[in-house]
């Protein structure tokens, strides 16, 4: 398990580090889209909000690839796992099978660090405010 783990953080890594950076460099030509895709990307670089996506991509692709805070490489790309799969599910739908296998990389790789997700989602106790607090203490006590 643990070389498909490596596996999985290097490829999900080098796919996010070389994407990402495609964003500014423009090193790979663009595929032509049309309709409500080609509206929404153009609006992403008309507002250069394309940065800020392209950033957590290859900043959270070098953090997978080095394997160094591997969680925090997954929690920058998670959203943008997330973004890709919804946009080729709703705007792409020719894109929907690289988007699954991204999918399930970070699937994987988030089941495999899951002890470092845990505390997100364990319930805290319900606390009890000081006044309530007083007021039991209060009756028991009168009683």
């Amino acid at each position: 398990m643990k070389i498909a783990t490596i596996i999985a953080r290097v490829l999900l890594g080098l796919v996010f580090a070389v994407f990402g950076s495609n964003k500014f460099l423009r090193f790979l030509p663009n595929p032509p889209m049309q309709g409500a895709g080609a509206q929404f990307m153009g609006a992403m670089f008309e507002t250069h909000y394309i940065c800020v996506v392209a950033s957590c991509e290859v900043i959270g692709g070098l953090l997978l690839l080095t394997g160094r805070f591997v969680p925090l490489g997954l929690t920058l790309v998670g959203p943008v796992v997330v973004n890709i799969l919804a946009f080729h599910t709703f705007m792409d739908p020719a894109g929907l099978p690289i988007a699954l296998v991204v999918s399930t990389l970070a699937l994987f790789l988030l089941w495999r660090y899951r002890e470092n997700f845990a505390g997100l989602v364990q319930g805290t106790p319900a606390r009890v405010n000081s006044s309530a607090q007083q007021t039991a203490a209060q009756t028991t006590t009168v009683n």
